[in-house]
């Protein structure tokens, strides 16, 4: 099956952010989509709706067997659903979520971007300075809107290059193929290595494992670059022997990150490479960690020949994605901020950046736990996270639909350890 030869699209579940993605590539291309989804409200509709892509609110196989698309596309949460048992009746080729990813980059050099937090904004940051160097890039990142590329999503059949984020998660409950194995990186990034995702990787050490065997697809000609300042990070450079760059505070970095500094809503923040100091860099996005994320964009960059000038203009002009650390609203004084921080390491670089942003402002965290799993098995973590904020407010824990209820652990819980 080739990409070229696929004329119609039927996405289950094409309000989700990913596949919201895949269906505005899938536009670009002039490719007849359609879709459904459940009548629940999602960030993505009005960008679905802006790029004239529509879809029925419930799901039928009737859908299927009236219009006969060339490819099914289904999210792993709905691998059983009547649409994807009537497409692979009808012999209609059907792809994960994961594995459809994998097919539009498949003709272009992919850089690929992985790790547990900072895989979102680095991508889209990644995008964005190699559309402003007019690299033409093509990029799917998982998120509502890139305000700053008017979309999240983009297929340009002119540029060489895919930028995409690599998610360790599984293709479905019935195939546990990660997500990532999908992706064959030019260029690979790894933000910060961590344990998530309990429910299919019981051990940090099989989740080290499987980023291990993702990495070690980075050509010779590639490269492979990482946060040093995660001894989690070390561990994997160390059992790696590809073409690799490392970044951070660290005056073991290659790429060293100086003089940090927030003033005023922007971010300031000096790099240093082989003695080099190419100066400060502005970023209107907040944190240390969006100033890392800055600086794997930068190395990124600078491998791919873009011109520092350029490359400082492309992060100056980045504002930041949906959720996160988006503004919703001020009323007077008072700001509210949406961020989809969901693990312990998010929550506590979020509240830190903005308790250095927003200097002597009463900080107030409003969080809703995300799986069962996940709060149980980074239990203590949880309790730790929010000793930057004044006052935390702990919502039930939002269960994903690939889990259910679990009566050992609960917000009430989480609360009383912290």
């Amino acid at each position: 099956m080739q990409l070229k030869d696929i004329k119609k699209i039927h996405f289950t579940g094409i309000k989700g952010v990913g596949m919201a993605a895949l269906a505005l590539l899938a536009n670009d291309l002039k490719i007849k989509i359609t879709g459904s989804d459940t009548a629940e409200s999602f960030t993505t509709e009005e960008t679905l709706k802006k790029a004239g892509i529509k879809y029925w609110h419930k799901f039928s196989s009737d859908y299927i067997k009236k219009i006969k698309p060339d490819l099914l596309v289904y999210t792993g949460a709905h691998y059983n659903k009547e649409e994807v048992i009537a497409a692979r009746k009808l012999k209609i080729p059907t792809l994960s979520h994961g594995e459809a990813l994998g097919f539009f980059m498949k003709n272009k050099k992919a850089i690929s971007v992985c790790g547990v937090g900072g895989k979102t904004t680095t991508s889209a940051l990644i995008a964005t300075v190699l559309t402003h160097a007019n690299f033409r890039p093509s990029f799917a990142v998982g998120v509502a809107d890139i305000p700053c590329l008017k979309t999240p999503a983009r297929y340009d059949k002119k540029g060489d290059w895919f930028v995409a984020e690599a998610d360790e998660y599984v293709y479905s409950p019935h195939d546990k193929t990660p997500k990532l194995f999908a992706q064959n990186p030019e260029i690979a990034v790894l933000t910060n290595l961590a344990f998530d995702h309990p429910d299919v990787y019981p051990t940090f050490s099989k989740t080290k494992k499987t980023f291990k065997k993702f990495l070690e697809k980075v050509p010779k000609k590639g490269l492979f670059i990482t946060y040093l300042d995660n001894p989690n990070n070390q561990k994997v450079l160390k059992e790696l022997s590809i073409p690799k760059v490392t970044y951070g505070f660290s005056p073991q970095a290659d790429w060293q990150l100086t003089r940090f500094h927030q003033s005023e809503g922007k971010t300031f923040f000096s790099i240093t490479f082989q003695d080099i100091d190419f100066g400060e860099f502005i970023l209107n996005v907040p944190g240390r960690f969006n100033a890392l994320n800055a600086t794997a964009t930068i190395v990124v960059a600078h491998f791919l020949g873009i011109d520092m000038r350029k490359i400082k203009q492309g992060l100056e002009f980045f504002s930041g994605t949906k959720r996160r650390f988006e503004k919703i609203s001020q009323i007077k004084s008072t700001l509210l901020y949406d961020d989809y921080a969901h693990h312990p390491l998010e929550i506590k670089a979020t509240l830190k950046a903005a308790k250095g942003f927003f200097f002597g402002k009463k900080i107030i965290a409003i969080f809703q736990p995300h799986t069962y799993s996940r709060t149980k098995a980074l239990f203590t973590d949880f309790t730790k996270s929010f000793e930057d904020a004044d006052l935390a407010i702990i919502t039930d824990i939002y269960a994903s639909a690939r889990e259910k209820e679990d009566p050992h652990v609960s917000s009430q819980k989480l609360v009383k350890e912290a």
